[in-house]
């Protein structure tokens, strides 16, 4: 959900939850939470290298900064937009970078 519409005193699906759309209401689930307050204290880093494992391969950090978001959330913070966590992430996670773009070939 866009985080100008999260209302905590409606908190019923992870749908409702900030920067949460289908994708990553499924990631969720997949991880065993199926309602908002199951993921009060969850740890978004402990959270992020769970589902990098359970699907095989590396996250895009920017779920980092969605699960970041998403947990501050639930710990009263306001709900904002998930790449407001980003500057965070990367000071703090700078192992999670996204890897950089090969420059274009020679022609």
């Amino acid at each position: 959900m866009h985080p100008s519409r999260c209302r905590r005193d409606h908190l019923a699906t992870l749908l409702d939850l900030p920067n949460v759309g289908p994708a990553v209401a499924h990631a969720l689930a997949a991880l065993g939470y199926q309602v908002p307050a199951d993921l009060i204290g969850a740890d978004p880093l402990a959270l992020y290298h769970r589902l990098g494992r359970l699907r095989g391969c590396r996250q895009d950090p920017c779920v980092l900064d969605v699960f970041i978001g998403i947990t501050r959330f639930l710990d009263g913070e306001p709900a904002r937009p998930w790449w407001a966590y980003s500057a965070e992430r990367r000071r703090r996670h700078p192992e999670l970078r996204a890897p950089s773009t090969p420059p274009p070939a020679p022609r």
